[in-house]
């Protein structure tokens, strides 16, 4: 499956445009190509402000294999989301470097490249060709998933933030990712649609490996084997869960 250059990148995802190796070789291309990992060195990431730099990120390291689930722990401010954002390639990092051995997911339901004026089916069939897959197949996945109906043919610009969200969570479900990246969004819309979104991503991908940012115990718990926990910046990962959350609860 040939992967998308930058120019493709430009009509949808706008935000990928600096990182093209967000969009990893399909696994029948990965042969021979080493390990199976997601590999994070001395990731860093800084900000000029009005007030000087801002380190939001210093040094930061970790592994991500097939099928482990890493929580991502910290309180709020502590770069969590800027982390998932260097994963993806959303945003660059000032140092380090992120190497990306499994098929990585965009942020799950991450909307911000989209283009209102495209319609949800229309979205559907631009995922289908940037990723080589059948547009049929994925328009209706999307179609069924998300729930949508006639909606699915009108622009996704007057579309509900509900509405919205089922889409992007459904295209995003709609390839075959190795590594899921998410970001507290875990699931949206009602009580059953809830469900249907943690059977989609913990049941039906339980083989696939996560890097889960959630102020929510019980789902680190329940779902993740290893913790990064990050503070001021800085960051470790512990294989000991219980461990990683009795230090969390004391940040």
């Amino acid at each position: 499956m040939k992967m998308p250059g930058a120019r493709a990148l430009d009509f949808l995802w706008r935000p990928t445009l600096a990182s093209p190796a967000l969009f990893a070789a399909a696994p029948s291309e990965r042969a021979g190509s080493g390990a199976r990992t997601i590999t994070v060195r001395d990731l860093g990431k800084h900000y000029e402000t009005a007030v000087g730099v801002r380190c939001v990120l210093d040094d930061i390291s970790f592994t991500v294999g097939e099928g482990e689930k890493l929580a991502v722990l910290g309180r709020n401010g502590s770069g969590k989301s800027t982390l998932v954002k260097l994963l993806a390639g959303v945003e660059q990092p000032t140092s380090g470097s992120v190497e990306r051995n499994l098929f990585l997911s965009w942020p799950l339901a991450f909307s911000g490249g989209a283009d209102g004026g495209m319609t949800g089916a229309a979205c559907a069939r631009f995922i289908a060709r940037l990723y080589g897959l059948d547009e049929g197949d994925v328009v209706g996945f999307v179609d069924d998933f998300a729930e949508l109906g006639r909606q699915i043919h009108v622009p996704i610009n007057v579309y509900s933030s509900g509405m919205r969200m089922r889409l992007m969570f459904a295209l995003t479900l709609a390839v075959e990712f190795d590594c899921f990246l998410i970001d507290e969004v875990i699931a949206v819309g009602d009580r059953r649609f809830h469900q249907k979104c943690f059977d989609a991503l913990f049941v039906q991908r339980a083989h696939c490996a996560m890097v889960l940012v959630s102020h929510d115990i019980g789902i680190v718990k329940k779902f993740c084997n290893r913790a990064l926990v990050l503070k001021s910046g800085r960051g470790k990962v512990y294989d000991d869960l219980e461990f990683a959350l009795g230090i969390y609860a004391t940040l």
